[in-house]
């Protein structure tokens, strides 16, 4: 393209952007209108209601509701892309169809009297061909249905503060160059939107089929968090006419992780969805109140030299974590569902038996199996109200009609008056006493019958399961004498790991059923590779579902010791999900990343190593310091500072943390991140311990020892990792050696 083209081509795009964003003002200041009248409908329909025959007025305020809504969604979804209202544009040509330009932005805008799409939604089909589709003849999907066209071209556009700066067209064969000027910025404190520059491996796992469960295996740096949430946001775009986003959970690692999406979601049109911990979920959906141990003070527990836990413990916690304790749990149930089944007897109205307590046994144990127990109850109990209601009215009829005909014969047939007048009033009388009496026994037969199952208690039923000698060697006789002591030594306190809420949580889901409002139909789990199969299977047994999205890293499994180590369970369990991998890094330059592909290499999991992308940088620099030195520390923020705007301090405990933040806030303004912080403005630096620093990215990492070197074993080996690949620009190691960050000498 020549330069006066050029210009032209420019003329022209600027000329379009100036259309969009005028027609976009004309649609904000229209739905703001119909905002106003709809609600002034509302309240008019409100006032005029008629509280007996209002079936009407109901309808119309559903109706502005509706209507409400609709500008109310419009409305914000224009507002927030005022600044950018498209990334890129295809010139595309659908077969047997006019060619022509396609823009791409974060929300859809129609021309409202001709119907003609002024921007594309990112999610819809038409848009796969800008994220996958190479310059030629393609064919995209379409519900299913397959259409065909031929893309002569694609464009990328800069835009800011509705300014157009910069354009450039591109093809799948040549660098993004998008993508490498997002990737050389800086990095936030939050996370954000990537609809402009997501690559196809991430799209295919973003559009990938919304009726099946999937599982991402994502090396550090290829996008595994972000690519979930923007599914999330695929997700409510494509099913979300029949779908509540309520329905919907993200379970989170920690709240601050939380914290560190809250910006994300609105920018891809995502509110309304669960976002929560496992832990907090549990307690929330079995409506109990429980101390519980947390994972990283377990974690911490073992990092810490001090108070390790023993090999027996360990071997028990890996147990609790693992399907054979899922076995338990069934075994416990399965006691629970002997010992109800073994309560049923024949049921009685008087001395008349109204249904046979076989049958009802046969209820409980086979027909409404598929039930939670006190469920099968319930539905047992209204089986018996029913039978009860329809025997009494033919009992009663019976006995009706039994001395309707004894008092007929009698006054028919017994000549003596004052005989026959005794024995009708004594057939009277005992009719009179004995049908009220069925009667009234008749209304309380069910919940008498009822009463001896009593509710369980699934808290206790637990408690005294693993407090318990007499049970565990019952229930676990695969288990010996040492095994059992070591078990109920752990549990003396009434304190509660993650795996206990797991058990929890599926004895709950098996035995009262998990309440309607805590019965998700689609979850994302982030960092899955912390997950136990207990929690999973919990999770899925509670939840009556497998739509699980799944995002994780086995490199970054710090929680090896109780949770997955290789992803062949998870799909056993999950056997209809779909496996994909993200093995590019996006994160990190080449030189980091060499770093961290040495680590990977010593860890006993043959797993892959992690493709950079084409990014270089400083290599990481090793400063020798025997012991933690807050002026160095803050010779090298300030160094760090000239450059980048968010630097991390990593420690490889949570002690430590608190150690260095102590040492540094009379130097410097910092900010302690723990499980439940709130990102702080304009904090200088951020201090992070390796366990909380999974998932979150800073310009620069100042990775220190401060009192604990890191071992070659695989807790540390994926602390360190994890640590390492926080890095976007430039990674400093502080410490004695570089064998203290378990690397050879003179290595770096």
């Amino acid at each position: 393209m020549t330069m006066q083209n050029h210009q032209d081509d420019f003329i022209q795009e600027q000329a379009r952007l100036e259309k969009t964003k005028q027609y976009m003002e004309h649609i904000l200041h229209q739905s703001k209108a119909e905002i106003d009248a709809a609600n002034d409908k509302i309240r008019e329909a409100m006032t005029n209601i008629d509280y007996l025959d209002s079936s009407d007025s109901f309808m119309n305020i559903l109706t502005n509701s509706r209507f409400y809504e609709l500008a109310r969604s419009q409305k914000a979804g224009l507002e927030a892309v005022r600044s950018k209202p498209y990334f890129a544009r295809i010139h595309f040509q659908r077969t047997n169809e006019p060619e022509e330009f396609i823009y791409i932005g974060k929300t859809s805008l129609f021309n409202s009297d001709t119907h003609e799409p002024i921007i594309v939604d990112w999610r819809s089909p038409i848009a796969n061909v800008y994220y996958d589709g190479r310059l030629g003849d393609l064919t995209y999907k379409v519900r299913d249905e397959e259409h065909s066209g031929h893309l002569y071209a694609k464009r990328q556009y800069k835009i800011e503060n509705g300014e157009l700066l910069e354009y450039r067209d591109v093809d799948l064969t040549t660098t993004d160059e998008l993508l490498q000027e997002a990737l050389e910025g800086k990095a936030d404190v939050r996370l954000t939107e990537i609809v402009s520059t997501i690559q196809k491996e991430q799209n295919d796992i973003i559009r990938a089929h919304l009726k099946q469960p999937i599982l991402v295996q994502g090396a550090a740096g290829s996008g595994k968090t972000t690519i979930a949430l923007h599914r999330i946001s695929y997700f409510l775009y494509t099913m979300g006419e029949h779908f509540k986003p309520e329905k919907l959970m993200i379970l989170a690692p920690n709240n601050l992780f939380i914290e560190y999406i809250a910006d994300i979601l609105p920018e891809i049109g995502v509110d309304r969805i669960c976002q929560t911990t496992f832990e907090t979920y549990v307690q929330q959906a079995t409506n109990l109140k429980l101390k519980v141990t947390t994972q990283i003070e377990l974690l911490e527990q073992l990092v810490d030299l001090n108070n390790s836990l023993s090999n027996e413990q360990l071997a028990i916690i890996q147990q609790k974590g693992s399907l054979f304790y899922k076995d338990v749990m069934d075994r416990i149930v399965n006691r629970e569902i002997e010992r109800i089944a073994a309560l049923f007897t024949d049921v009685y109205i008087e001395k008349y038996r109204i249904m046979k307590g076989s049958h009802l046994k046969k209820l409980f144990l086979v027909e409404f199996a598929y039930m939670p127990i006190e469920k099968r109850l319930e539905r047992i109990q209204m089986v018996i109200q029913t039978e009860v209601k329809r025997k009494t009215k033919a009992v009663m009829q019976v006995l009706k009609t039994k001395y309707d005909d004894t008092i007929e014969r009698a006054l028919n047939g017994i000549r003596d008056g004052e005989k026959r007048k005794r024995v009708v009033t004594k057939y009277l009388d005992e009719r009179d006493e004995r049908m009220p009496k069925i009667e009234r026994e008749a209304k309380s037969t069910t919940r008498q019958y009822m009463s001896r199952f009593t509710k369980i208690k699934v808290k206790q039923l637990y408690r005294e399961f693993v407090t318990s000698h007499e049970q565990l060697h019952e229930l676990i006789p695969e288990w010996g004498f040492e095994e059992v002591e070591t078990f109920i030594n752990m549990h003396k306190k009434d304190k509660w790991t993650t795996d206990d809420l797991a058990a929890v949580l599926y004895l709950h889901a098996r035995i009262k059923g998990i309440p309607d409002e805590w019965k998700m139909q689609v979850v994302f789990i982030d960092e899955v590779q912390d997950y136990s199969m207990m929690q999973l299977a919990a999770l899925k047994e509670a939840l009556e579902t497998d739509m699980f999205t799944m995002v994780g890293d086995l490199a970054q499994g710090i929680h090896q010791y109780r949770s997955v180590t290789n992803w062949e369970p998870v799909l056993q369990l999950f056997s209809r999900a779909t496996y994909a991998t993200l093995q590019k890094s996006y994160r990190t330059t080449i030189e980091i990343m060499d770093v961290a592909n040495k680590l990977l290499k010593q860890m006993n999991e043959d797993l892959p190593l992690v493709e950079p992308v084409v990014r270089h940088g400083l290599p990481p620099r090793f400063i020798q310091s025997n012991t933690f030195d807050p002026q160095t520390i803050v010779a090298h923020y300030e160094e760090l500072s000239k450059k980048h705007r968010t630097i991390a301090i990593i420690t490889k405990t949570a002690k430590e943390a608190k150690f260095v933040q102590k040492s540094l806030v009379t130097y410097l303004k910092v900010q302690l991140l723990e499980p439940n912080s709130i990102l702080e403005p304009d904090i200088q630096l951020l201090i992070v311990p390796s366990h909380l620093a999974k998932g979150l990215e800073f310009d620069a990492v100042i990775l220190c020892i401060v009192h604990e070197s890191y071992k070659p074993i695989p807790i540390d080996q994926k602390l360190l990792y994890v640590a390492f690949t926080r890095a976007m620009h430039d990674l400093v190691l502080v410490g004695p050696t570089l064998e203290s960050f378990l690397l050879p000498q003179h290595d770096l």
